[in-house]
């Protein structure tokens, strides 16, 4: 039998092409899309679709953070925007307190209940806005936090992309059939791109790098 595994799946690029380098590593797939009150649901769309795509089954988790406490779930704060193509220093207000612990909270308990013995999230600490649940040591420790308050103990979260360029990133996707016309990264989720929050600038950036069409959202 094949080996199971929980993607995180969000809609975008790093994690759709988790997606696709799980199954390309042997993985029978089990995907989570969160639906945890972010202005920018387009996402969950694209999740599905390529979820669909990958042909894996997926579930949607709805959950609700009342606190908000950032700009992506609560439609008071401004999302910032940058006309220069850099993206600033410091955490950014798009950060969302324990966003990540939570998920993936969910994801080892589903991966411990079906038998996965590791949990897949596209993280990434090279082209990223600065979210401190994205750097390594982050999922270093939380591997000993599983380790130490799990039954099945061998759950391993794997963050196949976390040192590798958004570029790089895109290139592996293409190599692994990702369909990135089915993805989405703007954080306001309008019907269009906005282009210039910083999740659409590290998106322009990559295609750019590789001389592809950054339209393709």
């Amino acid at each position: 039998m094949p080996k199971k595994c929980v993607v995180l799946l969000s809609g975008g690029i790093d994690s759709s092409t988790t997606l696709f380098y799980a199954k390309s590593r042997g993985f029978s797939c089990k995907a989570l899309i969160f639906d945890y009150g972010q202005r920018h649901k387009r996402e969950i769309h694209s999740a599905i679709a390529i979820a669909k795509a990958a042909n894996v089954p997926y579930r949607i988790i709805k959950i609700k953070l009342p606190w908000k406490g950032s700009s992506l779930i609560d439609s008071s704060s401004k999302i910032p925007v940058t006309r220069s193509g850099h993206i600033g220093k410091g955490i950014p207000s798009t950060y969302v307190p324990g966003r990540n612990t939570i998920f993936i909270s969910f994801a080892i308990s589903y991966a411990e209940a079906i038998g996965a013995e590791a949990v897949f999230i596209g993280a990434n600490a090279i082209d990223y806005s600065g979210y401190p649940d994205c750097r390594p040591s982050y999922y270093k420790a939380f591997n000993k936090v599983i380790k130490e308050g799990t039954k099945a103990k061998n759950i391993t979260i794997k963050t196949p992309l976390i040192k590798t360029k958004k570029s790089d990133i895109i290139k592996l996707g293409l190599k692994l059939g990702v369909p990135y016309n089915l993805t989405w990264s703007c954080y306001k989720g309008g019907s269009r791109p906005c282009g210039v929050c910083d999740s659409c600038i590290i998106r322009q950036k990559g295609f750019r790098n590789l001389r592809l069409n950054v339209a393709v959202h």
